[in-house]
């Protein structure tokens, strides 16, 4: 990878989104929690849900995960509370499809994510974009199980 396509892929405001991510540690009493982790990378990223009426009421997250990772997480952290689990899954859908598929980013309250969009060319990352959002949803199927 040339230093100008690095340069691109973690620009500065991927780079802003991995000092801004909210929900930061564990939540002692939950509902649900999951674990995922990338086997490419070692990226991994733990959810914790507590539910309400179908909705997040309290979220958690462990991030150790690489600046794609971290911004992914950020957005989704900035968003998830009052989310219902199918809110989150049509989200993570569109995210993978304008990775995989050259979709439009997911709309808003996660259009951030649009600022992952240079990370198309890079297949290698997309897993690490997606643990935030694979360990949420199994966190919340987990919590209703």
């Amino acid at each position: 990878m040339a230093d100008s396509d690095l340069m691109q892929l973690y620009s500065r405001r991927i780079l802003g989104l991995t000092t801004t991510i909210p929900h930061l540690g564990s939540l002692p009493v939950h509902d649900g929690k999951a674990m995922r982790r990338s086997p490419q990378c070692g990226s991994s990223i733990t959810a914790y849900v507590v539910m309400k009426e179908g909705k997040v009421a309290d979220f958690g997250q462990e991030v150790r995960a690489c600046a794609l990772g971290q911004a992914s997480a950020s957005v989704l952290g900035q968003a998830v509370i009052g989310r219902t689990g199918d809110e989150i899954a049509s989200a993570r859908q569109a995210l993978y499809a304008m990775l995989t598929q050259a979709g439009d980013p997911p709309p808003a309250p996660f259009a951030e994510l649009e600022a992952l969009l240079p990370a198309r060319d890079y297949p290698n990352r997309h897993a690490s974009i997606m643990l935030a959002w694979d360990a949420t949803l199994e966190a919340i199927r987990n919590a209703a199980a």
